[in-house]
């Protein structure tokens, strides 16, 4: 039971909204926000306040509480509601002018070159056109629209819905279509937004009904929540009631600047590193393909170095820094295999290419600059390198990214160094608990060999590659000792400390998932 004096400083503060939600609650057992809404006339908003404060008061409870997938249209979903999709628009355009060429397609003011590009594409896999003479366009079978016309249905119902409804209200066939076009996280990209909502219902406590009986009992005066100059002035505050305050809710919370959970975490990787004693490497991120991959024996006509893999410099001279005896050594590494005792990759080095421009692909282009710049035998040293490859979005990968690498070398350096301190670092670092090693190749390594960690709700991800790297890297570059190497993902070790399960996340402007990471295990 409370007390007399308890309950009347409950009732005194109260807000007048409170008392409004209450009169719902004391002719129902329990509501809902969009029923207490409707029968008590106030906003949305107005009606959460005041059950998050009667919550706080423990006045209600929550009673029953479930996870709703609700559909609603993006920005782009809403322009394709008002101008139907583009495929459909290009469409409509063929079957009325019968036929309709590239160009006068791709002239079209109503849309953006990319979406241009993929409605000329859709049609064009979809078998629903055809091209004739003079390159033109032709309906040739008007029955394959109708994966573009069933969209639009969608998008057409939704936007009737006032653009958001349940995803479970929509047809099997339907709901395959919103899964096929949505997306995730984007307000923008994508035409449909498939996110959780979730739904409470709430009913009274115990201490409901004595303090409603007290609210019940109260004339009609008017409360007054602040006391301001005009009132003083007019006198008008004569005859009223002041809301008291209730001192003991706990206060808004008030978050001061801080370093974004992924900064902080780049640090404390730094300073872990530096106390065991490594140096750092520095290096720049416009880098040339020697350092970058010639150095590193990788041939000049591996795949991993075309456009589609590595971002080029557009129109960028050619880099003429790079000592001349160095590149000689490293050409004859990959024609013939120089001095190192192999047989190298036997073509022609092209010592132009060399010198081209791009954005570094991958932090051991920092390693061998070290090592050409004449490291400290035996030495330690790391770098956070951040990386640039052309990659699809998903979870677990994205254009760029930060790569921790790091070189040990020495005369007593060998594998079981590596796997030592590769486990070391997903148990410090990633605070991985468990671990696995795999095989692996790269053109600057042998023996290579693959970490993965196990993610907890994503499973086994692999972290990044590691080995000793082979004579054809060390000789050119004028050292004589084994050296061991890694390159580990930092994007997806700060996923394992952080808890975070999606790569972007990393990078999100959702200031409630920062705040809730600022705290670095």
């Amino acid at each position: 039971m409370i007390s007399e004096t308890k309950l009347l400083h409950l009732v005194e503060a109260l807000h007048p909204l409170e008392k409004q939600v209450m009169r719902v609650f004391a002719e129902n057992d329990v509501c809902d926000p969009q029923m207490l809404a409707e029968v008590s006339g106030l906003k949305p908003a107005q009606v959460s306040s005041a059950i998050e404060w009667l919550l706080a008061k423990n006045i209600i409870v929550v009673s029953a509480e479930s996870v709703k997938l609700m559909a609603s249209l993006t920005e782009i979903g809403q322009k394709y509601a008002a101008l139907k999709n583009p495929p459909l628009r290009m469409a409509e355009e063929i079957l009325e002018q019968s036929e309709v060429g590239i160009r006068e397609l791709q002239q079209r003011t109503d849309m953006e070159p990319e979406e241009k590009s993929k409605a000329i594409g859709a049609l064009k896999s979809s078998g629903a056109v055809s091209i004739v003479t003079g390159g033109r366009f032709k309906i040739s079978d008007e029955s394959k629209l109708s994966a573009f016309r069933d969209l639009q249905d969608v998008i057409d119902a939704l936007n009737k819905k006032g653009n958001i409804e349940a995803f479970i209200a929509f047809s099997e066939a339907d709901q395959a279509i919103i899964e096929t076009y949505h997306r995730k996280r984007s307000p923008s990209k994508g035409i449909f937004r498939v996110d959780e909502a979730v739904e409470r219902t709430y009913q009274k406590t115990d201490l409901f009904a004595p303090v409603y009986e007290k609210v019940a009992s109260e004339k009609a005066v008017e409360n007054l929540s602040e006391l301001t100059p005009e009132i003083l002035k007019e006198g008008s505050w004569q005859g009223k009631n002041f809301r008291k305050y209730n001192i003991q809710l706990p206060p808004s919370r008030i978050s001061g600047g801080a370093l974004h959970p992924y900064k902080a975490f780049l640090d404390q990787v730094k300073a872990k590193f530096v106390s065991m004693g490594f140096a750092e490497m520095r290096g720049p991120l416009v880098e040339n393909e020697f350092w970058d991959m010639d150095a590193l024996f990788m041939p000049q006509f591996h795949p991993a170095r075309e456009i589609h893999d590595v971002y080029f410099v557009k129109g960028a001279p050619h880099d003429q820094s790079i000592p001349k005896a160095v590149v000689d050594r490293v050409a004859a590494a990959h024609e013939d295999g120089g001095d190192t005792g192999s047989r190298g990759w036997c073509y022609a080095f092209d010592a132009e290419r060399t010198r081209r421009l791009i954005l570094r692909s991958q932090g051991t282009s920092v390693s061998a600059r070290t090592l050409g710049s004449g490291a400290e035998i035996p030495g330690k040293y790391f770098s956070i390198a951040r990386c640039f490859r052309y990659d699809q979005v998903d979870a677990t990968h994205a254009p760029d990214f930060f790569q921790v690498e790091g070189i040990v070398l020495g005369e007593e350096i060998h594998f079981r160094t590596l796997l030592g301190l590769l486990t070391l670092f997903a148990k410090e670092v990633a605070l991985a608990e468990d671990i696995k090693f795999l095989p692996a190749y790269f053109p600057f390594t042998e023996p290579s060999v693959e970490m993965h960690v196990r993610h907890p709700k994503l499973g086994w991800m692999e972290l990044g590659g590691a080995g000793l790297f082979r004579p054809e890297v060390t000789g050119p570059l004028g050292v004589d000792v084994p050296v061991i190497a890694w390159g580990l993902g930092l994007d997806r070790m700060a996923m394992m400390a952080l808890g975070i399960s999606d790569i972007r996340d990393l990078f999100s402007a959702d200031l409630g998932l920062v705040r809730e990471k600022q705290q670095i295990k």
